[in-house]
């Protein structure tokens, strides 16, 4: 018996936001039947929790229902949550490295966590052109470019919100793109809004998607659309009827960062016994 926990990741409200299952207790379990719980959680991402190997407080892996994943965003953010306790800081170790989290309780009721993330890679995207006619959209408000900091996601700038929300991406023609999650986003000066799909992935479209908060205010803060050490925010899920609120700021200069930090806030919504 496994014992495991539902939270709903960047919302303080239940129903919202994005779910993440995060297994407490993951000793014994190898990668095949971690993937074969994912996949029966059916989540967009399922998280299993191990004792440290290096520097960390804990070890995580984190699986979609058909891969694992050596970083994501609202997983990690959700499991920190989950495992908060009394601590004000929390390290946890993940195949891109040990990510660092620190709490914020300001706010009654409210248990929110900032992370420090993987500084992302980037350069231009190879299939420009098949992912615009995929996702139905003629061009790129910005250069449309890959970023990689665990996952891979790429980022096609749209001219305002109605467009975006009137997105209906071609699922079949996205599935080409592969080990990649197309990020479209729209919005001016500190409050963007933004929708992912990533049938790649295993994920139709996602609630809110942590891993693409740094990097999107990378891409913007690169091309001098946001000041450095600005902070960001970014709402996605809304078309999905789960709102989803991110934070996200990147400190550098130029084409130099120097380190990106996504915050937000979750709740834990379940507790179960898996027999699995």
């Amino acid at each position: 018996m496994r014992e495991y926990v539902v939270a709903d990741v960047f919302t303080h409200v239940p129903l919202a936001g994005n779910p993440v299952a995060v297994f407490l207790d993951a000793t014994g379990l190898d990668a095949a039947r971690m993937q074969r719980i994912a996949r029966e959680m059916n989540l967009s991402e399922t998280v299993f929790v191990l004792p440290a190997e290096r520097d960390g407080d804990v070890r995580v892996r984190i699986f979609t229902p058909v891969n694992e994943l050596p970083f994501a965003g609202h997983p990690t953010l959700g499991t920190a949550i989950v495992l908060a306790g009394e601590r004000d800081t929390l390290k946890m170790e993940t195949r891109m490295g040990t990510v660092p989290f620190a709490y914020d309780r300001s706010r009654p009721g409210v248990l929110s966590a900032r992370m420090r993330q993987p500084v992302p890679t980037w350069e231009p995207y190879e299939h420009t052109d098949h992912l615009l006619k995929a996702l139905g959209v003629a061009d790129s408000t910005l250069p449309v470019e890959v970023y990689r900091n665990g996952p891979r996601h790429v980022y096609v700038g749209l001219p305002d919100v109605p467009t975006l929300s009137g997105l209906n991406p071609d699922q079949r023609a996205l599935a080409d793109h592969l080990d990649v999650a197309a990020n479209c986003f729209a919005g001016t000066g500190s409050s963007y809004r933004m929708r992912m799909f990533s049938p790649a992935y295993g994920v139709a479209e996602d609630a809110a998607t942590g891993s693409a908060a740094g990097p999107l205010a990378v891409h913007l803060a690169r091309r001098e659309l946001v000041p450095y050490g600005r902070r960001i925010e970014i709402w996605q899920g809304v078309e999905m009827g789960r709102p989803s609120r991110m934070l996200a700021t990147v400190w550098g200069g130029g084409q130099r960062v120097d380190q990106v930090e996504v915050a937000g806030s979750a709740v834990v919504v379940a507790r179960g016994t898996f027999y699995g």
